[in-house]
């Protein structure tokens, strides 16, 4: 039998224990395979008390932290029984799982607010109000328990068939790119039919929730919060109306090129010359690389079964990308920053994706993410786990500032949400991607492959949609054959408009 060992404030929540003991022991599922120790219920004894609760908390399996408003009586350096046993736990590398009662901090003594701080820091913690859903969050983190240990199995959501869906839902053009694109080129001329049964994409004929999702013609008529959804703040917390805001939907290699293209758009940026080729060598504040391993992660590894969608805030100060997910029961944040095992929370999802280069399956990613960030001279990234997984990223201290005096960075329009196109609303400032483009034409025409690449957009048609066509609109670039548009030979040259973003050229 797997023990749990229940530690909180005995007075102040002795009905949330009970419930806890008695429900395990009652449910014909958790009570095959726990059994729960409580510390009111052992016999009067010699053997003292903080003596026989490390003892116990030595011998379980599981620590379970109930932790509520009150720190509890303090011994002689000022700690709590209950402080006491969630650092023996973390002490022993017991699996933990932790559930705090409310949410009105200011309420809760501070010596319980610095102990749930100390717990969020390595592992997640769940909130609950009532007993309820105290025992639907038990629950479901026991339930995983078992699952990770191979005790029972239960089908991953992204390997389940997608109710409704049909073989019409998915694009064959999408699937013979992907094909196309694989490293090893393993499924070059292949139907899509077996590029699918290969993938184990299908159930019984039937597309799951992964083949939706990787090569869909609608995911989200199916998956309605499989979105990502980007916001761009010139402030240092989330202030309404928010500048900047758009909601990606798409199979999830759109959501991942558009998500990190949004990123890319606005964050600051040196341009190079044309001395040693053709394009100019372009370096962000924050490498490419960084910003993609997050949104990756937080598009391949989120619970896809949670009405949340993945979130990515910039700040003047950050970046911040979350999603609804968890990391296994099995592993810390601080496992995230040395070697470890690598495991996906949609191994289906995952697999397609790291076969064209987008996911790292050997569990180097929050590694290589560290990397970058120390050879480019930003801080450390940071793991979090609260309500969901989150990764910060810290830009550079301080603005960068274009050669005419103009801060980059700083968004010059507002974004419709619904269409995530700028509107134009120019405030004599402009971001650090149209600052590059505009430099960059000044020297001659570019063609519209050029300046894709200048602004460090990947995805074509958000490029053209997005991005192109506001240079367009706003007059700040003209095409030099106006009466063919689609011309092969098109390029675009910049305006007097367009010049007046910059600064007079050195002599």
């Amino acid at each position: 039998m797997i023990r749990i060992f229940i530690s909180s404030v005995q007075k102040e929540l002795a009905v949330e224990r009970a419930r806890v003991r008695d429900y395990v022991r009652g449910s014909s599922l958790l009570s095959r395979y726990f059994e729960v120790f409580l510390f009111e219920e052992v016999p009067a004894s010699d053997i003292r008390a903080d003596e026989l609760y490390l003892d116990q908390v030595a011998e379980c399996d599981l620590y379970l932290g109930l932790f509520g408003y009150e720190y509890g009586w303090e011994d002689e350096e000022g700690l709590s029984p209950t402080h006491r046993e969630f650092r023996e736990a973390t002490r022993r590398h017991k699996q933990r799982f932790i559930f705090v009662k409310g949410d009105e901090e200011e309420l809760r003594e501070e010596k319980m607010r610095g102990l749930i701080h100390e717990a969020s820091d390595q592992l997640i913690r769940r909130r609950f109000v009532e007993e309820a859903e105290l025992i639907r969050l038990l629950e479901a983190a026991l339930v995983q328990y078992l699952e990770e240990q191979g005790l029972i199995q239960n089908l991953p959501f992204d390997a389940a068939p997608c109710p409704g869906a049909t073989l019409s839902d998915l694009d064959e053009t999408k699937i013979k790119q992907f094909a196309e694109s694989t490293l090893q080129n393993r499924l070059l001329d292949t139907s899509p039919l077996e590029v699918l049964t290969h993938l184990n994409l299908l159930s019984d004929q039937i597309p799951t929730h992964a083949a939706i999702l990787l090569f869909g013609t609608d995911p989200q008529r199916f998956l309605i919060s499989a979105t990502v959804k980007c916001a761009h703040f010139h402030t240092l917390e989330v202030v309404k109306p928010i500048p900047s805001a758009h909601e990606y939907r798409g199979t999830v290699f759109d959501l991942i090129e558009q998500s990190v293209d949004f990123v890319m758009s606005k964050i600051n940026r040196s341009v190079g010359t044309r001395a040693d080729g053709v394009t100019a060598p372009i370096e962000y504040e924050i490498p490419r690389e960084v910003v993609a391993e997050g949104i990756i992660n937080a598009v391949a590894h989120r619970n896809y079964a949670s009405n949340g969608s993945v979130q990515v805030m910039l700040f003047p100060d950050r970046l911040e990308i979350s999603n609804p997910g968890t990391l296994p029961s099995s592993m810390t944040l601080e496992d995230l920053r040395g070697p470890h095992i690598s495991v996906p929370a949609n191994p289906h999802l995952a697999d397609p994706l790291s076969r064209t280069s987008y996911v790292e399956r050997l569990g180097t990613g929050t590694r290589d993410m560290i990397r970058r960030c120390s050879e480019v001279e930003l801080r450390e990234p940071e793991f979090l786990l609260n309500d969901g997984f989150m990764v910060r990223i810290f830009r550079k201290t301080g603005q960068l500032r274009a050669p005419n005096g103009q801060v980059t960075g700083q968004h010059g329009g507002q974004d419709d949400t619904k269409t995530g196109q700028v509107t134009g609303q120019d405030t004599g400032q402009v971001e650090p991607w149209i600052f590059s483009v505009l430099e960059a034409c000044r020297n001659s025409p570019l063609k519209s492959k050029e300046i894709q690449e200048i602004a460090g957009i990947r995805h074509r048609e958000s490029f053209q949609r997005n991005y192109l066509d506001l240079l367009l609109r706003e007059g700040w670039v003209t095409r030099t054959i106006p009466d063919k548009p689609t011309s092969r030979n098109q390029k675009y040259q910049i305006t007097e408009k367009g010049l007046a973003h910059l600064p007079p050229p050195s002599s």
